[in-house]
């Protein structure tokens, strides 16, 4: 069996729909990084895949994207009821007035921002990052020397986009995170002894949480992974600075779609978001080992084969998706989402499995940034390069989006 790695790097985001085609089927084997692997698409094999413990996070990524974005101990490589426990912390922090109050900071600093911008150009991805940045760090209650680090280093951003690298630019962005992992330990330790943030903060509530230990006993996280947790929480959110930008890159190309959001459609406002996380791309697979030997419609995987999920293929799956290649925000009017269709945050259910926590406040984000590029600002959007590269991870405008003359937009005249 030959190997794809070149392959995949050639194809990127498309490497699994060409090898779908191929194959004629909704899976195949090859081999990446000299390592055997199956790689699957669709909302079945989503439900195989999610569903059942029937696969393990660990040793199932390379270690340049583990690192950035899971690391050992984190809730994402835990299986079980150690996995559902963990995670019922994030989906309180992430839900409910908690998450609510996160949109709302987001909100306000990004209206903020966009007033300070002036009337020279801005690169909306970097606009995005630092509002997200600023508004998570201080909706999780971190010291203002932690969040100053933070937004100056850039950790967050960084960490999202060096995933899909490998050499310096990757080894920087770890270095960075391992810094930005000893602030957080740090944080956590000061407010064990002096609980100075505000109690429902996601830094007071991950720094008292408590699970069992080995021998029966509760005990507190060890900073250190109470420190990963918390970069857990707080990448995420700064990723979603993607989304907001690909939301006004579509925006832009879909001038009907702003005009009847900006008349106060709320509606088309949640079909645009969704509509953005389908289409554009975001990760491009997720990997697991079998925790045992299973079958999947007469493909049989033995206990620790190795297994991709391809999500971007699932949400341009036209078995699922008619015209999965044209952005039509209207296909959601009315549609029930079924979990393991719309999979670019993960597939099964939030709390059992491994769908991340935080995908319902994303999307409330991404409403948000919608409502007020359409309702609230006016910009201009000058000549430049708009592409999306499928070759390069996590994909993003190859110009990041300039925008120039941000301003309050100003009310219809009488």
């Amino acid at each position: 069996m030959l190997d794809s790695t070149l392959r995949f790097v050639r194809d990127g985001y498309l490497f699994g729909t060409r090898g779908f085609r191929a194959a004629g089927s909704d899976r195949f084997r090859t081999r990446l990084l000299g390592r055997p692997v199956l790689v699957l698409r669709g909302a079945d094999a989503a439900r195989f895949f999610y569903e059942g413990g029937r696969f393990a996070r660990d040793g199932a990524m390379p270690r340049s994207v583990l690192t950035l974005l899971q690391d050992e101990g984190s809730v994402q490589s835990l299986e079980g009821e150690a996995h559902r426990r963990r995670k019922e912390l994030f989906l309180g922090l992430l839900s409910g007035p908690s998450g609510g109050a996160l949109v709302q900071r987001f909100r306000d600093d990004f209206l903020r921002a966009a007033a300070s911008a002036g009337t020279g150009e801005v690169v909306l991805l970097d606009l995005a990052h630092d509002v997200l940045t600023e508004a998570v760090c201080a909706w999780a209650g971190l010291p203002d020397a932690v969040s100053d680090d933070l937004r100056r280093s850039g950790v967050l951003a960084g960490m999202v986009d060096a995933a899909g690298t490998v050499g310096p630019e990757n080894w920087a962005a770890r270095v960075r995170r391992s810094r930005a992992e000893r602030l957080l330990a740090a944080a956590v330790r000061a407010q064990r002894e002096r609980r100075s943030a505000p109690g429902d903060s996601a830094l007071a509530v991950v720094s008292a949480y408590v699970e069992p230990s080995a021998a029966g006993s509760t005990a507190p996280l060890p900073a250190e992974v109470a420190a990963v947790e918390l970069l857990n929480l707080l990448r995420p959110v700064v990723a979603v600075g993607r989304y907001v930008v690909f939301s006004a890159l579509a925006l832009h190309r879909h001038p009907g779609w702003r005009e009847a959001i900006a008349a106060g459609d709320d509606s088309a406002a949640h079909w645009f978001a969704q509509e953005v996380r389908r289409f554009y791309p975001f990760f491009p697979v997720i990997g697991g080992r079998a925790t045992r030997d299973l079958d999947w419609s007469g493909e049989r995987v033995r206990k620790g084969d190795w297994v991709l999920l391809d999500l971007y293929g699932t949400t341009h799956d036209p078995a699922i998706w008619e015209q999965p290649d044209r952005f039509l925000p209207q296909r959601f009017d009315g549609l029930v989402v079924e979990p393991n269709t719309l999979i670019p945050q993960g597939g099964g259910d939030y709390q059992a499995d491994h769908r991340c926590p935080g995908e319902p406040v994303t999307v409330e984000l991404v409403e948000a940034a919608i409502r007020m590029l359409t309702r609230e600002l006016e910009y201009d959007v000058p000549e430049q390069d708009l592409r999306v590269s499928l070759r390069t991870f996590p994909a993003r405008p190859r110009s990041g989006f300039l925008v120039s003359g941000m301003r309050a937009k100003q009310p219809a005249a009488a």
